[in-house]
């Protein structure tokens, strides 16, 4: 049986991004899962501390020039790639100057200007799916690591669950102790409505500030299975996940990735 194309999606790789319990996984699971044999794509954010010269990031002109429109706004979508040493694994970045370099070298820009926090979600999913579509690339499996990665399931799900790149594809949502502080924009939902999304897609946030807690609903209403990443996780989430029936992989106090394969098949 051959074995499945891994699609990570995450917020934070090491050496991108300073080192960190998230960072750290966001690099070796897909690094473990490719020497396991696994085809592998991975994508994140092009932050502005992110130094091109010295990781080597190259823009991908045939990639680039979609635009992504959010609020009856269009921003342009530009594809950024380095090679992650030693595995020689390629990263996709996902770049637009109106998100991702507000503060170059201050700090990231979800914590510099968190008021665009909702928007940054939408261009940074649609736009990983977007590009992965023109790689024309299928995914057996989607994991979505970190809560910028949030509303991946939701899209895959509803918006692109009859693209051929997605037709087929089990996605996984990742759960850290890592959050943002305070609540995304009050049209948060009113511009997801506008990307066609019905009351139904949305009930979990229907008419309630989103916070961190109401975002990782969201993610996991529409996964196919969510991996604990953390000893501490809100109550309020592992009751949504018992009361749903979502297939979980508990905190284990370790990484293995041969644990994160066998949840991938049972899916």
């Amino acid at each position: 049986m051959a074995k499945p194309r891994i699609l990570y999606i995450t917020e934070a790789i090491t050496p991108y991004l300073p080192d960190s319990a998230n960072s750290s996984l966001g690099r070796d699971l897909p690094v473990m899962s490719q020497a396991e044999g696994h085809e592998v794509r991975i994508f994140m954010p092009r932050f502005g501390s992110i130094n091109e010269r010295r990781n080597q990031l190259h823009e991908v002109i045939r990639l680039s020039g979609i635009n992504i429109s959010i609020d009856d706004t269009d921003h342009p979508l530009i594809i950024k790639v380095a090679t992650l040493q030693p595995a020689r694994m390629q990263v996709y970045f996902i770049y637009n100057e109106d998100y991702f370099q507000r503060n170059p070298g201050k700090g990231l820009e979800t914590e510099e200007s968190p008021e665009l926090n909702d928007e940054r979600c939408i261009f940074f999913v649609r736009g990983t799916i977007e590009t992965v579509k023109k790689l024309r690339w299928e995914a057996s499996i989607v994991h979505c690591q970190g809560w910028l990665s949030a509303l991946t399931p939701l899209y895959v799900k509803k918006v692109y669950a009859d693209d051929p790149s997605f037709r087929g594809s089990k996605v996984v949502y990742s759960l850290y102790g890592s959050s943002f502080n305070g609540q995304l924009d009050p049209r948060f939902e009113e511009k997801l409505r506008m990307e066609g999304f019905s009351d139904d897609d949305l009930k979990s946030i229907a008419g309630r500030p989103v916070d961190f807690t109401a975002l990782a609903k969201l993610a996991l209403a529409h996964s196919d299975g969510v991996i604990i990443h953390t000893e501490t996780v809100a109550q309020e989430l592992l009751d949504f996940i018992e009361e749903n029936k979502i297939p979980c992989l508990p905190y284990e106090g370790s990484f293995d990735v041969d644990k994160y394969a066998e949840f991938y098949k049972t899916l």
